[in-house]
């Protein structure tokens, strides 16, 4: 069967795509292990919500992505049709990501927002798959001193996030394409437990 760590050596056949996919179920059911942090990021995210709080995304590049699809998933509508829940990511409003970035430094670009815009008993989803992106490290720290909850969404390591996350989602795999795989399915899964919890389907 074809490597699908050394690019060099992937060719263009079935084996390989039956490789990749072998592999990234792997990573998706690997990530069982951290059953029991899925359950309370979810129970964070349901109590956060049910006081009147808000759920905030951000990361960069693919991450940045899928912060915006799981905002989405909640402000639209996952498996229920449903009212919206209040969400969103920090990563959308391209002029401020700018501005900050030019004047204060790119390492500010959510931090600065988050002081902005969170509130007291709000959830932060911090998703790196290294665990140490400098502005989202920085989120999390301007998030504990503002009494923002946080969930980071990592690699196996956890990173520097690990040490100030109120609850650590670190999928148990060391390749960044494998990570946010198990990444997006398991926001999909909290998305569904928080609408399985605050949500009646719409008549």
């Amino acid at each position: 069967m074809n490597s699908v760590h050394n690019v060099s050596a992937l060719k263009i056949d079935v084996s390989s795509v039956d490789a990749y996919l072998t592999e990234a179920a792997k990573s998706v059911s690997d990530t069982k292990s951290i059953a029991p942090d899925i359950v309370a990021a979810a129970q964070l995210c349901i109590s956060s919500l049910k006081a009147g709080g808000k759920i905030i995304f951000c990361g960069n590049g693919g991450s940045a992505a899928d912060a915006q699809h799981l905002a989405a998933e909640l402000m639209g509508r996952f498996l229920i049709d449903r009212n919206p829940l209040p969400a969103l990511s920090l990563t959308v409003d391209t002029s401020a990501l700018t501005a900050i970035g030019n004047d204060y430094g790119y390492e500010k670009v959510f931090s600065r927002q988050l002081r902005g815009i969170a509130q007291k008993g709000d959830v932060l989803f911090g998703l790196s798959t290294s665990g140490n992106s400098k502005n989202v490290v920085e989120a999390f720290e301007v998030a504990k001193a503002i009494n923002v909850h946080t969930i980071a969404l990592t690699g196996k390591n956890g990173g520097k996030m690990a040490e100030s996350a109120n609850v650590l989602l670190a999928v148990p795999h060391d390749q960044t394409n494998h990570i946010q795989e198990a990444h997006i399915a398991v926001g999909h899964l909290i998305c569904a437990f928080v609408e399985a919890e605050l949500c009646s389907p719409k008549l």
